[in-house]
C-alpha cells in the first residue's frame, strides 16, 4: 500500500481504495446487521445498515490506512440495553463484536474464489490486462480481509476482539475487564504507534491458520482443474 504510494502507483492506490472501501463497509454493516437481529435498531436508525461507504468511513481514519497502512472507520453505535432477544448484554455484545471479523472472512472466502476463478479464465483464454487488474485486486482484497479479521480478533481493547474475549468471561471478571479497558487501550495504541514491526509480525503468524484454511484449498483446487484443462 505504502509502496504503491511511493511510486505513484495510480492503479495500485485505486485498487488499494476500493479493497478498503468495500473491506471496512462489510465490516462495519455487519455489526450493524448483528445488532438490528438482536433487537437493537440504533445503527439502523443511522442509517449504518448499509454498504454505502459515506455511512461508515471516516476521512482521517481512510487517509491514515492509505497513508500508513493503520487506520479506522466509524464505530458502528450499539445499545445492548436494547437488545429484545433472551440474551444478557455481555453475551450479546460479544455476538455483535463477532459479526465484524466474520464478515471480513466471508469476504476473504469469497475474494479467493473469485482470484482462483480469475486466474482460470485468465489460463483459458491466454490472459488479458483486465484479468490480470482483477487478480491483483481479488489478491489484494483477500489479504486485506484476513488482516482486518486477525486484528480486530486479537483480545486487546479497543478491538472486537476483546468485546469476544469479555463475553467469555464470568460476570465478575468481565466487570473487572471493562474497568481496565482505557488503560489496556492506551498501552496497545503506543504500541501500534511505535511498534508495528511487532503488530505485523503477530498478524503474519496469526493469519498461517486462515490461510490454511481458505486460500490454500481454494487454489489447490484450481491447480487440480488446471491440470486437467491442460
Amino acid at each position: 500500500m505504502i509502496n504503491n504510494l511511493a511510486r505513484f502507483d495510480i492503479q495500485g492506490i485505486l485498487v488499494t481504495v476500493l479493497v478498503l472501501t468495500i473491506s471496512l463497509s462489510f465490516h462495519e454493516m455487519a455489526h450493524a446487521w448483528a445488532a438490528h437481529k438482536l433487537g437493537d435498531d440504533t445503527a439502523a436508525l443511522q442509517g449504518r445498515l448499509t454498504m454505502n461507504p459515506l455511512a461508515h468511513l471516516d476521512p482521517i481514519g481512510t487517509l491514515m490506512f492509505i497513508f500508513a497502512g493503520i487506520g479506522w472507520a466509524k464505530p458502528v453505535p450499539v445499545n445492548p440495553a436494547r437488545f429484545t432477544r433472551n440474551i444478557s448484554i455481555q453475551r450479546g455484545t460479544m455476538l455483535v463484536s463477532l459479526a465484524g471479523p466474520t464478515g471480513n472472512l466471508i469476504l476473504a472466502v469469497a475474494a479467493s474464489i473469485l482470484h482462483a476463478a480469475t486466474v482460470l479464465l485468465s489460463v483459458a483464454i491466454g490472459g488479458s490486462s483486465v484479468l490480470n487488474l482483477l487478480e491483483n485486486l481479488f489478491l489484494y482484497l483477500y489479504m486485506a480481509n484476513t488482516v482486518l479479521a486477525v486484528f480486530n480478533l486479537l483480545p486487546i481493547p479497543p478491538l472486537d476482539g476483546s468485546k469476544i474475549f469479555g463475553g467469555l468471561l464470568p460476570t465478575n471478571l468481565y466487570y473487572k475487564f471493562l474497568s481496565m479497558e482505557r488503560t489496556i487501550g492506551l498501552v496497545f495504541l503506543m504500541l501500534v504507534i511505535f511498534g508495528r514491526g511487532i503488530i505485523s509480525s503477530i498478524l503474519s503468524v496469526v493469519r498461517i491458520p486462515f490461510d490454511l484454511v481458505i486460500w490454500t484449498p481454494v487454489h489447490w483446487l484450481a491447480q487440480w482443474l488446471l491440470q486437467f484443462m491442460a
